[in-house]
């Protein structure tokens, strides 16, 4: 769970308050909004005696913002026999609009996630005292490996996910694209993308920021030992190259290890599932256009990947131009409009009624 501070909140985070035509409340965007749309259509099915043409089978887990342990990683790992015969699932993150320019509007549907690499680096030292010389000190070593990681530029690496987002997204722009003609550029590509370039430039390549450090507990005393985090991603088919650098940058002296490392994933675009949901989210909205992208980092489908299971991500939402749907996520005042649930529970149900 995600935690919420009330104070800061414009309505209680915890309260699910309709207000103006819009639910405010933690998880309204991430992903409360899903679960209701999944109940809504099994409810309606129900009621109606609606039988789809195969098996659905509907999860709801726990802990997916932290490790997925004692969520989806323990029902893949305890109870495969829950999913059996399953082939592809869908859940969060999905087929939103994205508003790419006037006249414009996008439904990535997530084909792809990068690969989670949290890091944590540690350097052993010579303890002493702040006021000597000392050569082999645990701060310096861990900080100059952390400068390393965080200032390097990570090489382009484009998978097919992303190569078909870019070639779909550049000829809506009338832009041509071709990511294997020589000398092509993808940050220039970008660059001619307006706000469009932001579904992309995060996952053509692995990325490495530095998000905490720990040393020490007196100005005078050096320690001998600190450690550093690393939130690491990796592209699909990334992993071997991440490491390789990881050794090279945090040099002697260093050590690193995963501190939580999951799959990155890929689905095909050409499948007859992805072709399903492009054809439910474009019949509601006539005259948009729904484009493959990859997740930046990533949901349960990683988990559930181990059963076979090929995930997208694909949770519909109507959303009015301004509404800025990335921002919300874990934000204060986060909220959904009641009409983009309508839209997604009407997707969904043409969806899940011809897959």
């Amino acid at each position: 769970m995600v935690p919420a501070e009330p104070a800061d909140w414009s309505v209680h985070p915890f309260s699910g308050e309709v207000r103006d035509g819009v639910v405010w409340g933690r998880g309204a965007i991430d992903m409360k909004n899903m679960d209701a749309m999944v109940l809504a259509v099994a409810r309606a099915w129900a009621r109606a005696g609606v039988r789809p043409r195969r098996d659905i089978v509907v999860a709801y887990t726990a802990d997916e913002e932290a490790s997925a342990a004692d969520g989806s990683g323990f029902l893949a790992d305890r109870h495969p026999e829950l999913f059996e015969g399953c082939t592809e699932g869908i859940s969060e993150s999905g087929a939103f609009t994205f508003h790419a320019g006037p006249g414009m509007s996008l439904y990535p549907i997530a084909a792809g996630e990068r690969g989670t690499a949290w890091l944590k680096l540690t350097a052993e030292g010579r303890a002493g005292h702040g006021s000597k010389v000392n050569k082999d000190n645990a701060v310096s070593a861990v900080a100059a490996a952390v400068a390393r990681i965080g200032a390097y530029e990570w090489p382009v690496r484009l998978t097919p996910t992303v190569r078909a987002a870019l070639t779909e997204i550049a000829a809506l722009h009338h832009v041509e694209a071709d990511p294997d003609a020589p000398g092509f550029d993808v940050d220039e590509l970008l660059g001619k993308l307006g706000p469009a370039a932001d579904l992309v430039a995060p996952t053509v390549r692995n990325s490495s920021n530095p998000t905490m450090l720990e040393a020490g507990y007196k100005v005078n005393v050096i320690p001998g030992r600190a450690t550093a985090h690393i939130d690491g991603r990796m592209v699909p088919g990334g992993e071997e190259e991440f490491c390789r650098t990881l050794d090279r940058l945090t040099g002697p002296g260093v050590h690193w290890e995963f501190d939580h490392r999951e799959v990155p994933l890929q689905a095909p675009v050409d499948s007859p599932t992805f072709a399903r949901m492009r054809e439910a989210v474009e019949l509601f909205d006539p005259g948009a256009h729904a484009v493959p992208y990859c997740m930046s980092g990533g949901t349960d489908a990683k988990q559930f990947s181990r059963l076979g299971i090929t995930g997208y991500g694909f949770s519909p939402l109507k959303l009015p131009v301004g509404f800025d749907y990335q921002a919300l996520f874990h934000g204060v005042d986060e909220r959904v409009p009641v009409d983009a649930l309508h839209f997604g529970v009407r997707v969904l149900d043409h969806f899940l009624r011809t897959a």
